[in-house]
Order: structure tokens, then C-alpha cells, then sequence
């Protein structure tokens, strides 16, 4: 399938098969990608048959497939492989005792889950979490952040998208421009962040500058003092900030258009999110419904969209 054919948004799906319904509104919408969670996922071959299933609908092995792998909480191949003790803030403790040993250790991690990943035909991975902690950021965050480190978060989030590339696997960086001053869970309720924008850009903005992945997933949060009424996720003037102040150059998506921070229709929020200047919407919940008014929603990929495919196509041939 063309590149140019594609709509800019990714969707999840219900199960752990393609659905009639499902491959129905593949074929019409043409998402840009899919994104799998554990509800997808029951083991190696019934996945391995997933993900072939998709690529074979669009005739692109290269086809984007996305997972949250981060260890920790955020497991999402935990039939196949627990990683529950691995969150990024016991690689980032681990730092503080022993530089060497514990990169030496995530490498090894990272070598393993990027092995599995290319073994099941999944190509993107939505890390590293570049949010810095701080005693009252949000349990939603936690011990997903690296550490309250704003240069440990950075060494560990380069190297993190630095090793995943080694391995054929792209990255995501998230959430743009940071989260973690946010003390409330975005999946229930908008955080209002009250820093200055140059107390943000000395601190949770600093491990995104000039970041190399190819995707950023922004943050459903509220910077009051840079846009009082727009959500980072809706907001013209952050999404250009982060082009400009901050430095990314590559595809921007949303984080999930379908949690509560957004207070809108599921459409408007859509519509919101490519008026600002957000490349893809990410939808996540498989409901079909849903799907398809973020799909009739989504415009063809912008010249900049086919683009910057076209550079990640190259990236996973």
C-alpha cells in the first residue's frame, strides 16, 4: 500500500485475532498503524499470526506495529516474558551505585525485549519514559520515570533509543514535553501543571532537546502559564514550542485520544489535535465505534507525515 494512502491515526484492536469488523475497517481507513496492549496478546505463535495478519492486509512487512514494552508496571508481553521487576527506575537506581554495571544490565535487558519484539513482527516501541520524578508526581508515572535526575533521565533516555536502533526496533519518547509534575492520573483527570516555562525548559523539558527518536507522544497536561486553556496535547502554541524551543523534528502523536483529561467528543478532541499540530492521533481501546469517528477524522498523511514514513520505512527495511 502507497504511503500516501494512509490516515494519520493508529488504532488498538479488541482481541487477539482481527475481528471481520476489524479487518473491514482496515481496509477502508487505512490507519497509519496498530498499536497492541496484553489484551492482544496470549502467546508467541498467537501473536506472531496477529501481526502477520495485519501486515498481509496492507502488503508491508515493515507495516508500523506499536507496543508499551517498559518493564515495570507497563508490561505488556507478560505471557510471554514478566518483566515486572525491570522498571526503568530500578535501572536508574542501580545507576546511582554503579554507572557501568548498570548500563551493562540494560543493555542486556534492551537486547532481549528487541529480540523478542523482531521475532513477533513488532516494530516500534513507545519508550523510554523521559518524565522526572518528584515525591508527588502521579502514581500513573512512578517508577516508570528513570529517576528525579533530570541528567540521569537523559543519559538513560538516549541511551535507551540509541540501543533499541542497534536493534531494528524504532522509539517513541514520551510524554512530551514532560509529566512528571503532574499529581493527578491524565487517564482520569487533566493535570494542571503552575511552573514557569523557564523552570520547564531548565527541567522537564531538558531530556527531550534535540531528541533523536523517531516519535514523540505528547502529555495530556495543562501548562498554565504557556496556554491557560489548551491541553499540550490541543495546544498550537506547545506544539510549537516543542518544534522550536525544544528541537523535535520528527512525528508528533498524541497519547491516547480517548482518556478523560480530554474533555471534548472523541471527534473534537480528533479535530483539536491535528489543528494544533499533532501528526497522528493514537487511539487505544479497540472500540470500534470510537475507531471510526478518530478515523473519519484523520486526514491523509501531510507531505511532512509521508516524508518522515518514508525515512522509518527506510530504518526498519
Amino acid at each position: 500500500m502507497k504511503i500516501s494512502q494512509k490516515r494519520a491515526f493508529i488504532s488498538g484492536l479488541k482481541s487477539t485475532n482481527l475481528s471481520n469488523k476489524e479487518i473491514l475497517f482496515l481496509k477502508k481507513y487505512k490507519p497509519w498503524g496498530i498499536i497492541l496492549f496484553e489484551r492482544n496478546i496470549r502467546s508467541l505463535d498467537q501473536t506472531k499470526k496477529l501481526v502477520q495478519s495485519i501486515k498481509k492486509i496492507f502488503k508491508d512487512q515493515n507495516y508500523p506495529i506499536l507496543i508499551d514494552e517498559e518493564g515495570g508496571r507497563v508490561n505488556r508481553l507478560k505471557k510471554i516474558i514478566d518483566t515486572k521487576l525491570h522498571s526503568s527506575k530500578f535501572f536508574g537506581d542501580m545507576y546511582k551505585k554503579d554507572k557501568k554495571k548498570s548500563l551493562l544490565y540494560y543493555k542486556i535487558y534492551i537486547d532481549q525485549i528487541s529480540y523478542l519484539l523482531n521475532n513477533l513482527g513488532i516494530n516500534i516501541n513507545t519508550v523510554p519514559v523521559l518524565d522526572i520524578a518528584r515525591e508527588k508526581t502521579s502514581k500513573v508515572i512512578g517508577d516508570r520515570s528513570f529517576s528525579k535526575n533530570k541528567k540521569i533521565v537523559n543519559i538513560f533516555g538516549n541511551f535507551t533509543i540509541d540501543q533499541f536502533h542497534k536493534n531494528n526496533i524504532a522509539t517513541v519518547i514520551k510524554h512530551i514535553p514532560g509529566h512528571g509534575l503532574a499529581n493527578v492520573d491524565s487517564h482520569k483527570k487533566l493535570p494542571i501543571i503552575n511552573k514557569s516555562i523557564n523552570y520547564l525548559l531548565k527541567n522537564d523539558f531538558y531530556p527531550f532537546v534535540n531528541n533523536k527518536a523517531f516519535i514523540a507522544m505528547t502529555a495530556h497536561i495543562l501548562i498554565n502559564n504557556y496556554d491557560k486553556i489548551n491541553c499540550v496535547t490541543h495546544s498550537k502554541k506547545i506544539i510549537k514550542l516543542i518544534r522550536e524551543k525544544i528541537g523535535f523534528k520528527n512525528i508528533i502523536i498524541t497519547d491516547d485520544i480517548s482518556m478523560k483529561a480530554l474533555k471534548h467528543p472523541i471527534q473534537i478532541s480528533t479535530i483539536k489535535a491535528f489543528d494544533a499540530g499533532c501528526d497522528i492521533v493514537l487511539h487505544c481501546n479497540g472500540n470500534i465505534n470510537e475507531m471510526t469517528k478518530v478515523a473519519k477524522n484523520s486526514p491523509k498523511l501531510s507531505n511532512f507525515l509521508i516524508k518522515k514514513t518514508s525515512q522509518l520505512n527506510k530504518f526498519l527495511s
